[in-house]
């Protein structure tokens, strides 16, 4: 959990950010063709199918899964069901640099939540982290406008995806609280991630079935939304867990946490190249403040 930075281990965490600063952009793209509840759906279901031959024995009716399903009820609602819809809702009135940007608030969350949920003790200096992250989150949500703040003009989508980091701030706490998760599930990433996808479609499906019956639902196939499926399902859903929980094993959380938050920056490279939304200078200096406030948090020891 803390060895040296290894080349592998570097390329293992650089990974996910870039998978999922994909995922915005392609969210974004296919936002016209497809309703984001019923996005988010497809693409679970894609990455069901996909896991299923590696981990089936964890959903049968012997599975020790069973006897905690209420637990991954909560942990693919939090995370499948809750985080990833929001993220691709918020895609359909915000851009993808703000989307990650204000998606980098988690560790923020991550404390507020620690402290008032589990009893964790914020020192200080995590105080000044969290208000160097916050500073930036509201830096993007103001366009780098002080006019914009004072008015309280948000972007629904922006508002978004703050429920959303929420929600995976208490979902990232409910993997570290100790519990009474099967080991033999736990070990096993790709049983450990279908048990939550397996919730998640239910979650997935709920949600889908609310947004087609108020009359919100689209989708229009073609192969280009076929091959953005693909995409998404294989490499932001199971490459980047994969890469990030053998990156996490070999260098800890910590370190991992700020892979993390290279996103954004793929994210405004990627979004110049395929939406040509080039990035401002408010994006530069929000993201500089958001990691800086991480790295002040993760020095307190």
């Amino acid at each position: 959990m803390h060895a040296k930075l290894s080349p592998s281990t570097i390329v293992l965490l650089t990974l996910p950010p870039i998978l999922w600063a994909g995922n915005a952009v392609v969210g974004r793209i296919v936002a016209p063709l497809v309703a984001p509840m019923t996005l988010n759906l497809l693409r679970w279901a894609v990455a069901f199918a996909l896991l299923l031959p590696l981990a089936a024995p964890v959903l049968r009716r012997g599975s020790a899964l069973w006897s905690s399903w209420r637990r991954f009820a909560v942990l693919s609602l939090l995370s499948i069901g809750g985080y990833n819809a929001l993220l691709y809702l918020s895609l359909n009135t915000s851009t993808p640099i703000n989307v990650t940007l204000v998606g980098s608030s988690t560790p923020v969350w991550t404390l507020l939540i620690g402290r008032v949920f589990f009893g964790m003790r914020i020192s200080g200096q995590q105080w000044l982290g969290a208000v160097l992250s916050i500073s930036g989150v509201l830096l993007v949500l103001s366009r780098g406008q002080l006019d914009v703040l004072l008015q309280l003009r948000l972007v629904p989508g922006d508002l978004y995806i703050l429920v959303a980091s929420a929600a995976w701030a208490y979902y990232s706490w409910m993997l570290a609280h100790p519990t009474t998760e099967p080991s033999e599930i736990r070990r096993d990433w790709a049983a450990f991630l279908l048990a939550q996808i397996a919730f998640g479609l239910l979650w997935s499906a709920l949600f889908a079935g609310a947004e087609w019956s108020l009359g919100w639902g689209r989708l229009e196939w073609n192969w280009g939304l076929a091959l953005a499926l693909l995409f998404i399902a294989i490499g932001p859903a199971l490459l980047a867990y994969r890469a990030y929980g053998a990156g996490v094993a070999r260098a800890g959380p910590s370190v991992a946490g700020f892979f993390v938050n290279l996103t954004p920056l793929f994210t405004a490279v990627l979004s110049s190249a395929f939406l040509g939304e080039m990035p401002h200078l408010y994006h530069a200096l929000a993201f500089m403040l958001i990691v800086g406030g991480i790295g002040v948090s993760a020095s307190r020891r």
